[in-house]
């Protein structure tokens, strides 16, 4: 059984200027456990299709079910991670990765165990004090991480994560979510932009087509687990990531091609 269904979901914007449709009649299903990565060209609906999942938007037409359950807003069965560091400036790191557990009225030796734990598997062990101006921007992240994770989410919604932060830092960060998912087994919907990052971390790629954006490409991932940085340079990465690359290039062509289109 798929833990998440979406089906037929479509997602159209009206304003005083027309009407834009962002998604057409897209379907996908996640099983338990899958970690999904959603390539597309900006515009697609990548980010629209993922805040549908997590409630904070709803479609024009179609159904999002998770554990058969309608989705009609926001739950804590769905943690969401965002690009932009979303800590409370006001919190401290212990303080905001238990935030969750106290609306959920969960007792705060509780709390503080759970965060304690999550604190330390993203590596923050020690950091529980600091207020999310004194870490920097990969540390911060690992604190979204740490607090979406311990609300206990049946799936983890990550939209472009990592986007914000520089190469070296990216990639670590990469490496700290993967073997993090290959303990926990947690299931994960993950938007990127990054190709690489998509085949490294995902066990299905997903492709978007341009806008009105739909799934035309879903395609497993067959490397092997624990999944190490060097297979990066392996023959089977390098040939997927050419596919892929083909297929976003396409997409991205199509995207520009309709903008420089005349009215």
């Amino acid at each position: 059984m798929n833990l998440l269904s979406i089906r037929g979901v479509e997602r159209r914007f009206d304003s005083a200027k027309g009407s834009t449709l962002a998604l057409t009649a897209t379907d996908l299903d996640v099983a338990e456990n899958d970690f999904i990565t959603i390539l597309g060209p900006s515009g697609c609906g990548k980010s629209t299709l993922l805040r549908i999942v997590a409630g904070l938007d709803h479609p024009t037409a179609g159904e999002v079910r998770l554990d058969g359950h309608p989705v009609h807003g926001p739950g804590a069965d769905r943690g969401m991670v965002f690009q932009s560091y979303t800590l409370f400036p006001w919190l401290n790191v212990i303080d905001n990765v238990c935030f969750g557990l106290r609306e959920r009225g969960v007792a705060r030796a509780e709390q503080l165990d759970v965060a304690h734990a999550f604190l330390a598997k993203v590596g923050l062990k020690g950091f529980d004090q600091h207020y999310p101006k004194q870490l920097s921007g990969g540390m911060q992240q690992r604190v979204a991480i740490a607090r979406a994770l311990a609300n206990g989410p049946r799936i983890l919604l990550m939209d472009e994560p990592f986007g914000a932060l520089d190469h070296q830092t990216r990639e670590l960060m990469q490496e700290l979510l993967l073997g993090i998912w290959e303990a926990e087994r947690k299931t994960v919907l993950f938007v990127t932009h990054d190709i690489d990052e998509a085949v490294f971390m995902g066990s299905r790629v997903v492709v978007m087509s341009a806008r009105p954006g739909r799934i035309k490409l879903d395609r497993a991932v067959e490397l092997p687990h624990p999944r190490h940085y060097s297979v990066k340079t392996s023959p089977a990465f390098a040939e997927l990531k050419a596919e892929l690359t083909e297929q976003v290039r396409v997409e991205v062509r199509a995207a520009q091609a309709a903008l420089a289109a005349p009215a």
